[in-house]
């Protein structure tokens, strides 16, 4: 249910509702507007009745919100979230640019790549300190000192760091490195996971499972905002599907449905959506015309000696001719690079 109050109510009837609302065992979640103020109302709210709850002084209207996920939802949050990430907005006009290694391999690798990217454009820096992988023969990343990589290379190139949490109990360490705590699209429902990382309440990334639908990935982004972690970024990744031309099937509709049931920015996974370097351009052009916040995309100085997915990496030469050629679809759209 959510609570729309008057123009020009008070703090103090807002805080009568709460009080109301919470005798029936609910939860609450307010988002402050320009205008007007909107309780969230979480939990069995059948014993709550609308008209009672329209009586009380201040208050506008009260509906239930018809989707399972409810603070994900539109009707909760009418406006875009945005919010920034050491001082760039996400979620906002501006497209974000996440790019680098699939993992980091090595001190020198990692710098060279994020000296690569800062200079074409990035906003942020991506690397992988712990793959979990399809084969247990493959690698599976440095870890800790991967993470230690990350921070130097944060400090010299001023580009804050995404890196994915596997388990719960790396939620604390790698929270110490990361600017933002990514989830896996094999970890979207890894419900523990998702708890641990909401009540880190650093911002989050999370992926959309590999066989998930569009109601499922909304409802673990469900798990991070009531831990009371507004901060969250939707991934499509690519989905799997009959079609083998392809590593998966990127999603290009997912976005702009996404935009229109969640207030939540939208980014797009062009390079394990695609498994092919030369498909991640035309589909980060598309991905933007669809209307997606960002982009995350996976560089590499040697994508033919790359321990993890060099066949979808770009080389640092060509990442920066592909951001110059989405400056004008971005325009075109009525958004900024």
């Amino acid at each position: 249910m959510i609570i729309s109050m008057k123009y020009g109510s008070t703090p103090e009837q807002r805080e009568a509702v709460i009080r109301r609302i919470e005798q029936f065992g609910c939860k609450t979640r307010v988002t402050l507007g320009e205008e007007t103020s909107i309780v969230a109302v979480i939990g069995d709210v059948r014993k709550l009745e609308i008209s009672q709850i329209e009586r009380m002084d201040g208050v506008e209207k009260a509906v239930r919100i018809r989707a399972p996920y409810k603070l994900a939802s539109r009707e909760f949050h009418p406006e875009d979230t945005v919010f920034s990430v050491d001082g760039f907005d996400i979620g906002s006009k501006a497209i974000v640019i996440m790019a680098g290694p699939c993992a980091v391999e090595n001190r020198e690798q990692l710098l060279e790549t994020a000296h690569a990217v800062k200079e074409a454009g990035a906003h942020i820096l991506r690397g992988g300190a712990y793959k979990p992988r399809t084969s247990p023969y493959s690698f599976q990343g440095l870890g800790v000192k991967a993470l230690e990589y990350l921070a130097e290379a944060r400090e010299q190139t001023g580009l804050p760091v995404t890196t994915e949490v596997t388990d719960v109990n790396l939620v604390r360490v790698v929270a110490e490195y990361a600017d933002i705590l990514q989830i896996g699209a094999r970890n979207m429902t890894n419900f523990p996971l998702l708890q641990a990382v909401g009540e880190s309440q650093k911002p989050v990334l999370l992926k959309r499972g590999m066989m998930s639908t569009i109601e499922e990935l909304l409802m673990a982004s469900e798990y991070l905002l009531a831990s009371g972690n507004e901060r969250v970024i939707l991934c499509e990744r690519g989905i799997r599907t009959f079609e083998t031309a392809t590593r998966n099937t990127l999603d290009i509709s997912a976005v702009p449905l996404l935009k229109q049931l969640s207030h939540l920015p939208v980014i797009i996974d062009p390079s394990h959506g695609t498994g092919k370097w030369d498909l991640v351009e035309p589909v980060c052009r598309a991905g933007i015309a669809a209307g997606a916040d960002g982009l995350i995309v996976e560089v590499h100085p040697h994508p033919e000696e790359a321990l993890s997915d060099g066949a979808q990496s770009l080389k640092p030469a060509r990442f920066a001719l592909m951001m110059k050629s989405l400056a004008p679809i971005a325009q075109a759209v009525n958004r900024t690079m």
